[in-house]
């Protein structure tokens, strides 16, 4: 006999019983309420939602121990030879910007992790040497523009170019044909460091201001997919999808997802950020100046939403800001974040729907 028919039928029992004079007493009360805690589920404890006594400086995530590495900034080549690349996963920030005529490069940035291989590495560019020094990261790249180098020869910022380490740090891969097939380890990243005599502690603690509560973060408009088009040809241009499942930025380039080469995974982003910037000419090769101090106008998409910002430089760091001068808080994650040009402007590079 199943527990539901006891019940009833030891209810019916009560019932008459209790129908039959004055003998009712309390003994069938307690009875009837051990009945009934009998068919009663217990209720599962709570999850404890665990509390870490430190973040990562620029995913915003716990972690138990305070993070004691210096940043490392990486120039990675975006040439479509060049992809997929490896390392990129393990970004905490991703920077893209232009380079010469068309073509963008990447400012990898590490901190919580390093990967086993990163690359193809690239030349660097005053610009690129001048983010580095904001961050007051160790800055890896292989070749440089005249600015570049005479900046890294005066010490800007702690490095290692591959212009001199080439097949000792820095290696060339048979699987590619360069400039396309420069890579650097983990291991010889922090070698490299050492053979420079360039200090890993991290000094300036930069710390970048998060949510806590990620339902905080969807404000502004529906926008699940945007699109930065740096040029009419579509080797450059990248298209941002939010993913509801996943609460996540699929990454797309010439229509084709942004994965990486080391671990074969898809780039999982939390936050896009749009920057514009002076950019202008400056030599017949058609290299560039970026003013990354300027501050000005910009684009935030977090959580499929949409909403105009400012950004401004803070002492060397490119922060996202609010209209009221305070910082715009980031969804915990790794983030990309754009540089374009102020002209054509924001409005005219990138476009966004639902």
């Amino acid at each position: 006999m199943d527990i539901k028919f006891k019940l009833l039928a030891s209810l019916s029992a009560l019932f008459i019983i209790a129908g039959c004079g004055n003998k009712a007493e309390e003994k069938p009360q307690e009875e009837e309420q051990e009945i009934i805690e009998d068919v009663i589920d217990e209720e599962e404890p709570a999850e404890e939602v665990a509390e870490f006594p430190f973040t990562t400086p620029f995913t915003g995530e716990g972690i138990t121990e305070e993070v004691t590495q210096r940043p490392i900034l990486v120039t990675i080549n975006n040439h479509p030879a060049a992809r997929p690349q490896s390392g990129l996963a393990a970004a905490d920030v991703v920077y893209e910007m232009l380079a010469e005529g068309d073509v963008t490069r990447f400012l990898a940035l590490y901190q919580s992790t390093i990967p086993e291989q990163i690359g193809p590495i690239r030349s660097a560019r005053s610009y690129f040497i001048d983010v580095a020094k904001g961050l007051d990261a160790f800055y890896i790249a292989h070749g440089y523009s005249p600015e570049a180098k005479s900046m890294l020869a005066n010490g800007v910022v702690s490095n290692i170019n591959g212009m001199h380490y080439d097949g000792t740090y820095f290696k060339r891969s048979s699987n590619r044909v360069a400039p396309h097939n420069s890579y650097i380890s983990g291991e010889n990243v922090l070698a490299g460091a050492e053979k420079v005599d360039a200090s890993m502690d991290y000094s300036k603690k930069v710390l970048y201001t998060f949510y806590r509560d990620e339902e905080s973060a969807k404000i502004g408009i529906r926008a699940n997919e945007a699109t930065v088009r740096y040029s009419q040809s579509s080797s450059f241009n990248s298209t941002y999808v939010y993913d509801e499942e996943t609460e996540q930025y699929k990454r797309f380039s010439a229509n084709v997802v942004t994965t990486d080469y080391l671990t074969g995974e898809e780039i999982q982003l939390s936050n896009i950020l749009f920057f514009e910037m002076p950019h202008r000419i400056i030599d017949s090769v058609g290299r560039r100046d970026i003013d990354i101090s300027a501050g000005g106008n910009a684009y935030i998409f977090q959580h499929g939403m949409m909403r105009e910002i400012k950004w401004k430089n803070v002492d060397g760091l490119l922060v996202p800001i609010e209209e009221d001068g305070s910082e715009v808080k980031l969804v915990q994650g790794r983030s990309w974040v754009h540089f374009v040009p102020t002209t054509p402007g924001l409005a005219s590079v990138v476009t966004y729907s639902e």
